[in-house]
């Protein structure tokens, strides 16, 4: 580590259960955050400040007005230029040494699979469950922790799904994928700014934990917060064992033994 990084990151490597090797570890890191709006402001921020070494932007969306509302990461400078550009000054303004690689398009499942076999950790940010279902498949398949945030009105959700351990259940465990759930727009639903704030830096520090080994992590619980009543509620969530998701992933393995 380089005598700037070792001041940079002094507050982190005084940390005893983080140190200097957890912070090479976070400077070696390699993560993709799947959405730059409410919740991809947050992580980006402060996982590019906490010296993680590569971030990659998935987002299509370009910068609007009724964004600014929640989505620090952007300006009023900005409007009209596409979120990933926008997420990639402003990580460069906080972070000028960590790499960031965006992708500016929305991504089919094949090329999604390939993306998130490339990375240590992937971040869910996004605001659909079709998104987030796929997300969850490609972080099964290639065995990559998912660490998910959810934000609408004044309720936020937060969960890590590891299946690097055969007791962690994944995404579709706790939410199976249903034909007849209607989608969730904070277009018309709204959403309270701040708590996009607080589920977004729950999972950055979700991710740091997971890169670093740090503490225990939201594996296998998923953490609930009513904002208006500042009131968080946890529940256990266990591996569902007739889940398709993860029948697939265990297909792939022993057909990986078995080569």
């Amino acid at each position: 580590m380089r005598d700037d990084q070792l001041l940079r990151y002094a507050r982190h490597i005084l940390l005893d259960d983080l140190g200097i090797e957890g912070q090479q570890a976070l400077l070696n890191a390699r993560v993709l955050v799947m959405g730059a709006g409410g919740l991809g402001s947050p992580v980006c921020l402060y996982l590019a400040s906490a010296g993680v070494g590569h971030i990659e932007i998935i987002d299509d969306d370009e910068v609007e007005l009724s964004n600014l509302q929640r989505q620090i990461m952007h300006t009023t400078a900005r409007l009209g230029e596409l979120k990933v550009n926008s997420a990639r000054q402003a990580i460069h303004d906080i972070n000028p040494q960590t790499t960031v690689v965006t992708h500016a398009r929305r991504v089919d499942e094949a090329a999604l699979i390939e993306l998130v076999g490339q990375v240590d950790l992937v971040l869910d940010c996004c605001d659909n469950f079709e998104t987030r279902h796929a997300v969850n498949r490609a972080c099964v398949v290639n065995g990559v922790p998912l660490v998910s945030g959810a934000a609408i009105q004044f309720e936020g959700q937060m969960a890590v799904y590891d299946v690097r351990d055969e007791a962690s259940p994944c995404y579709h465990c706790l939410f199976p994928k249903a034909q007849d759930v209607a989608p969730v727009d904070c277009a018309t639903m709204g959403v309270f700014a701040p708590l996009v704030g607080i589920v977004g830096s729950v999972q950055a520090a979700e991710a740091i934990k997971v890169l670093t080994g740090l503490g225990r992590t939201l594996q296998g619980r998923l953490a609930m917060l009513d904002v208006r009543q500042m009131r968080w509620h946890e529940i256990k969530v266990p591996r569902d064992p007739e889940c398709p998701v993860c029948r697939d992933r265990n297909t792939i393995e022993a057909q990986n033994k078995s080569n």
